[in-house]
């Protein structure tokens, strides 16, 4: 058959999409997964006649394409990758590749928390106002798969630094940058500036005609921006109250989008998602809405209405009346900061996994006011032993999920509420946070 055109390094979601998107635009494709690849995966390749391989890298046929589509999950600095780049082989993300095929405007939202339900609540209220889009990126299907196959007027895609830095022709007509906290540094060489350069890739290419919006409020953003002037009109959220932005507080229960010389007005106790982070969620969703011409009724509603996704402060169960809630996305600390925010009654905190060097000193507040016990729940929990010893009387230590349910149970009364937000990943116990998550779910089902 040949050497390939494009070489795509992994056969997950974004591998095969990227993959079908090729072969229908006529390119000799060649899907590569050095790990095995899912059933499912596996039997749209071979039906659609693209090749592949499961288990190992043929690097001859990869180093032969003109281009590489490279999984988001695959770091930079592994020898093949380096091979590539060394022989000036274009490596891409699927998210790159998939947009030169389609004229859609692009609402692309990224940050270190809060990025999911952000795009899941701009994509419900555009889908109740009755506009073709398509869900993409970190949620939903396939970007490329979409484009290939129903291809929409809008895509709302939530993109990941890693899948930013594959990313360089690409345009975001809107683009939402919603916080920037230190995360996933073991990537970027243990340096907090280059994964903040990685994030502002979101506004590369754009044009005056684009739009930009971003939580003002953010030292990090606040500061980048002076440096860089972004070329796209700018629309700024704030908690506190400035008519001039975009989205802003008008009073502790009340807030303020203001696009196009209309007003949306609306009370916090309205939204169907709770604590201080889903309201600044809620503006970034409002503003993003309003530009393109969604009308206030359909975003009022949208907001009061909209089901919280999976996994992300998900109410669960009341179980004698102790309530518990799954917020296993939450794998950094600011994410876990938020979460507890929000709770208004005594915590059984289930914490920990792979930690990647977290810094905790941020929750020892939160957690001297609001944690009764915490379960620790993984391989390794010195660390968090550590930082909150002399902070909660109870810690316990459990190695799966459901002696961690059982431990949390015991350890609340009525009243209480059990909160899974580990602030780590979940790779030394479970397969991926919903894996960890729907075992949490499961265990809770099964008190």
């Amino acid at each position: 058959m040949g050497y390939p055109d494009i070489a795509i390094l992994g056969a997950g979601e974004s591998g095969t999409g990227a993959a079908l998107l090729a072969q229908t635009k006529g390119l000799k494709v060649f899907v590569s997964d050095i790990g095995q690849i899912q059933q499912k995966y596996k039997n749209v390749l071979t039906h659609n006649g693209i090749r592949w391989e499961e288990g190992k890298h043929t690097e001859h046929l990869i180093l032969s394409a003109s281009e590489v589509i490279k999984s988001p999950g695959i770091p930079d600095n592994v020898s093949l990758v380096k091979n590539l780049k060394a022989q000036a082989i274009p490596v891409i993300s699927e998210i790159e590749f998939a947009a030169r095929y389609t004229n859609a405007t692009k609402i692309c939202i990224t940050g270190s928390n809060g990025k999911t339900t952000t795009s899941t609540l701009i994509y419900s209220i555009l889908k109740k106002a009755g506009y073709h889009v398509g869900l993409a990126g970190n949620v939903g299907k396939s970007f490329a798969w979409q484009v290939a196959e129903n291809d929409f007027d809008y895509y709302v895609l939530e993109i990941s630094s890693f899948q930013l830095d594959g990313m360089f022709d690409f345009k975001a007509e809107i683009a939402v940058l919603l916080n920037i906290t230190p995360d996933h540094l073991d990537r970027y060489n243990d340096s907090f500036e280059a994964y903040v350069r990685s994030k502002f890739r979101i506004l590369q290419n754009q044009t005056a005609d684009d739009a930009f919006i971003y939580f003002r409020d953010d030292s990090v953003i606040a500061d980048y921006i002076t440096k860089i002037q972004p070329e796209a009109r700018i629309f700024p959220y704030t908690a506190y109250t400035d008519s001039r932005c975009g989205g802003y507080m008008k009073n502790e229960s009340t807030f303020i989008i203001n696009i196009n010389q209309e007003i949306i007005e609306m009370e916090t106790r309205d939204l169907s998602l709770t604590g201080r982070q889903n309201i600044y969620n809620s503006m970034a969703s409002g503003i993003a809405a309003r530009l393109v011409d969604i009308r206030k009724e359909v975003i009022k509603q949208s907001l009061s209405e909209f089901e919280n996704i999976e996994h992300r402060l998900e109410q669960v169960a009341v179980v004698r009346g102790i309530e518990f809630i799954n917020d296993s996305k939450a794998t950094n600390v600011n994410s876990t900061w938020y979460a507890l925010e929000s709770i208004k009654k005594p915590v059984v905190w289930i914490v920990g996994g792979i930690d990647k060097g977290n810094d905790y000193g941020p929750l020892i507040d939160l957690v001297k006011d609001k944690v009764k016990a915490i379960v620790c729940l993984g391989k390794d929990n010195s660390r968090i032993i550590r930082s909150f010893e002399f902070v909660v009387p109870d810690i316990v230590e459990t190695e799966n999920a459901a002696d961690a349910v059982k431990a949390a149970y015991y350890l609340g009364e009525p009243g209480d509420v059990v909160l899974l937000s580990p602030a780590c990943a979940s790779f030394d116990l479970f397969e991926n946070y919903e894996d960890r998550g729907r075992q949490f779910k499961q265990h809770v089902f099964d008190l």
